[in-house]
């Protein structure tokens, strides 16, 4: 009896102890975060935003011989809404003519003072021609008078006859210049003539080119399809009130919407990453179930600067794979492109992953305590890394660092993979 009131006893002071320490004893909080690798396909993805362009379209333009008439710069007056579904033919646009208008006047005047030239011209060349012809015709009369006077001075004094024939010789020589003074008076006509016809014809042509360029003023669509309004260099849509140039005169294009393009931008950092060939996967904002896919075509050289911002990004074109009668110009788009993946792969979230100098590794919790457990790493993302050696599945890590960190033991890899 007496034994067992001693084992009653203690199994109280014990149950007491116990309360004691779980109830009384205050708890301590430990810090330590402590996870697992894990496993399953890894990707190393970029996440930029695009927007949807026809990979092909047929231009709109405006007047392309404005530069002749020196036009350099025509004000879009009128210009069909932005998604218009035009056929070949439809008017498209129409561009300020005031200062064509003002070159076909002066055009105009310019032909009048040309053929007032002309005219003027044919009557001095008429008179000359006349006067010189007058000329030949008393010159032969008086050769002939000379001619005369010299047969009748054959029987007068020697002297007499002399001067007769001296005469004659006289008229004889002024008839001949006169007949080379003639021709040479029509040569200067004829090219006088020929001067004042050019100038008159180069004022008539470049009146009926001012007349012809002012039907390209009027602009029309060159075949069936959706308008879309261009956009300048600086990325704004050329609408009512813009201007186009004469060396880039295009008002609009018409895409074809079968092959469709996303324009993206990717960051200077990350630039070296991305190649042709990688695959897209692209998302809609104006229809987030839609998921398509597509392949990078085209990367931009040289980088420029996005307003307000002060990183450089480089021009990506992906190419739609799909062909989808919804996708429309400029609508936004989220691409998700995959710089490379594994089917299977063991990883572990950035945070637990350290490096000093050339040494990679890991705080692991083993069964003789938390060590430095060095690994050998593969791809990596903006959250994870492969662990190609070094880590299992089941291991214990460290997402915080252990308070004894100097203290751990490195444990090194074999020097086998």
């Amino acid at each position: 009896m007496k034994r067992k009131n001693i084992l009653l006893i203690l199994f109280i002071v014990l149950v007491i102890v116990f309360l004691f320490y779980r109830f009384l004893t205050p708890e301590v909080e430990s810090t330590e975060i402590i996870i697992s690798p894990d496993t399953g396909p890894f990707r190393v993805t970029i996440t930029t935003t695009g927007e949807l362009k026809a990979k092909n379209s047929t231009e709109i333009r405006g007047p392309a011989n404005s530069r002749r008439a020196r036009i350099y710069e025509m004000k879009i007056l009128k210009l069909v809404p932005e998604g218009t579904v035009v056929d070949s033919g439809d008017f498209v646009a129409s561009l300020d003519r005031s200062e064509l208008e003002s070159k076909i006047k002066d055009a105009q005047l310019a032909i009048q003072k040309a053929e007032s030239q002309y005219q003027q011209a044919k009557l001095d060349c008429t008179l000359t021609l006349a006067n010189a012809r007058n000329e030949l015709i008393n010159l032969e009369y008086a050769l002939e008078e000379r001619l005369l006077m010299k047969e009748q001075a054959k029987y007068e004094a020697p002297s007499v006859a002399r001067q007769a024939e001296i005469d004659y010789d006289k008229a004889v020589r002024a008839l001949e210049q006169a007949k080379e003074n003639y021709k040479t008076k029509v040569k200067q006509a004829i090219a006088k003539m020929s001067e004042v016809d050019s100038d008159l014809r180069k004022n008539r042509n470049e009146y009926q080119e001012y007349l012809d360029l002012m039907k390209e003023f009027t602009i029309y669509a060159p075949e069936k399809g959706m308008v879309i309004y261009k956009r300048d260099w600086n990325g704004n849509k050329i609408t009512e009130g813009s201007t186009v140039n004469a060396w880039d005169p295009t008002i609009a294009t018409l895409p074809d919407l079968s092959v469709m393009q996303s324009i993206t931008y990717v960051s200077e950092v990350d630039i070296q990453k991305v190649k042709t060939g990688m695959p897209v996967e692209v998302g809609l904002d104006a229809d987030p179930s839609k998921k398509l896919t597509g392949v990078v075509t085209s990367i931009a050289n040289i980088g420029e600067q996005q307003p307000n911002s002060d990183s450089k990004v480089f021009e990506v074109e992906i190419e739609i794979n799909e062909s989808d009668s919804t996708l429309r110009p400029a609508m936004t788009t989220s691409n998700t492109i995959i710089i490379a993946s594994l089917d299977s792969a063991l990883y572990i979230p950035l945070e637990t992953y350290h490096a000093e100098d050339s040494l990679e590794f890991v705080y692991k919790k083993s069964v003789s305590g938390t060590v430095k457990q060095e690994v050998e790493t593969g791809l990596k993302n903006e959250n994870e890394i492969v662990v190609i050696r070094g880590l299992k599945p089941r291991d214990k890590i460290f997402l915080s660092i252990p308070e004894n960190r100097d203290d751990l033991e490195i444990i090194y890899l074999s020097d086998s993979p």
